[in-house]
């Protein structure tokens, strides 16, 4: 039966990567859960506010950015390779222009609650935060998202297979990790 064929290559190739991101989740956890982190949430007013949301639109943007190579290497109108043509190009600028003016807003809205709140904050320092994380986020996740696809549909991946559960992990414990870098970076400039 063709059918079956069909969802055991799904999960042949998606296991190995879900697998992969459980463990990297728990490990972002254990980052989240840590002193340092702590310390930090505890210094930076809004910085768990704005966490998730951070998180969140690592996986919008980027996945997206996955959705569309993977439909162009399907189509034909991309080729897996490590140049860059037009079309892989403009893929890449809009999500990072896109990753980068999301996280700004994050700072900002964020802001604007700690304000309606009550609760103190800095818009420069969150939006220096946001800055640090979202442009590491975007090099890091661009760059991995780039070298899985073409090399898992060069050697017979389906790139539809494994985007969710890369993206996943990537924006989870980079995310938080270049948050406290954000934090570090700006500590020491402000």
């Amino acid at each position: 039966m063709p059918g079956h064929a069909t969802a055991r290559d799904v999960y042949r190739q998606a296991l190995p990567v879900i697998l992969v991101s459980l463990v990297a989740g728990l490990f972002a956890g254990t980052i989240l859960g840590s002193e340092t982190m702590r310390s930090f949430i505890s210094d930076v007013p809004g910085l768990l506010l704005l966490l998730p949301a951070f998180l969140a639109t690592r996986g919008g943007v980027y996945g997206s950015l996955g959705a569309r190579l993977s439909t162009g290497l399907h189509q034909g109108l991309i080729e897996p390779q490590f140049r860059l043509d037009r079309r892989l190009t403009n893929a890449i600028v809009a999500s990072f222009i896109n990753g980068m003016t999301v996280s700004v807003f994050i700072a900002a809205i964020t802001y604007a609650s700690l304000a309606l709140f009550g609760d103190g904050g800095s818009l420069l320092e969150l939006v220096g935060i946001m800055l640090v994380a979202g442009f590491l986020s975007a090099v890091l996740m661009i760059s991995v998202l780039i070298s899985v696809i073409f090399v898992g549909y060069r050697r017979g991946l389906d790139p539809d297979n494994v985007i969710g559960p890369v993206v996943t992990t990537l924006g989870d414990v980079f995310g938080v990790l270049f948050l406290l870098v954000g934090v570090y970076v700006v500590g020491v400039v402000l």
